[in-house]
């Protein structure tokens, strides 16, 4: 049985190095992508602080509690993150293997899972969920998916890294979606 799980384990591992060897250049400086690695976290903060304060002052109650849902999506999933991060100590592709090139060698922090792929994924989905228009859905999870791919781009996570991270991410929205809305209710 434990040989069993070791074979899968190692067979797992190929796969996840075999695709982020498809998909990470010799030179992982596109414009493109260093964008999308760099918006995660700004905009992240910039849609709950612009919901919330639209909402405080115009003194819209139903924007000022999706602000907060959106908020404890992101406390959420930090807290997840940080607690994967520091208990599984996964190292970065690029520590691993000499074949995989990083964008930025001097990011230290530990692979497993991605934080930006799972902040992207965290506000994507708790925007998706307050705010339930395609023009809304659509863009959110277009740039989630952007941020996620960019992360396997510059050789800095795994694509297991980063699919984790996208789930991590959209189960932190969900948690808060419901808690936030159980709170707000029981207040009215």
């Amino acid at each position: 049985m434990a040989g069993c799980f070791l074979f899968s384990s190692i067979k797992a591992q190929n796969i996840d190095i075999n695709i982020l060897k498809n998909i990470n250049p010799y030179n992982p400086s596109s414009s493109l992508w260093k964008a999308a690695t760099n918006s995660a976290y700004p905009l992240s903060v910039a849609a709950p602080l612009t919901m919330l304060s639209v909402g405080y002052l115009n003194h819209n109650k139903e924007l000022q509690h999706k602000g907060w849902a959106v908020v404890g999506a992101l406390a959420i999933n930090t807290v997840v993150v940080e607690a994967l991060k520091y208990s599984v100590n996964r190292p970065r592709p690029y520590e691993q293997y000499v074949f995989i090139h990083p964008y930025d060698a001097s990011e230290k922090g530990k692979s497993f899972p991605s934080g930006h792929t799972s902040t992207a994924f965290a506000t994507a989905t708790a925007l998706s969920l307050e705010c339930k228009k395609w023009y809304m859905v659509v863009p959110a999870y277009t740039w989630a998916g952007l941020v996620g791919y960019a992360r396997l781009y510059q050789g800095e996570h795994y694509p297991s890294d980063v699919l984790a991270g996208a789930l991590i991410g959209a189960g932190s929205a969900w948690l808060s979606h419901w808690l936030t809305h159980k709170y707000f209710a029981k207040r009215k």
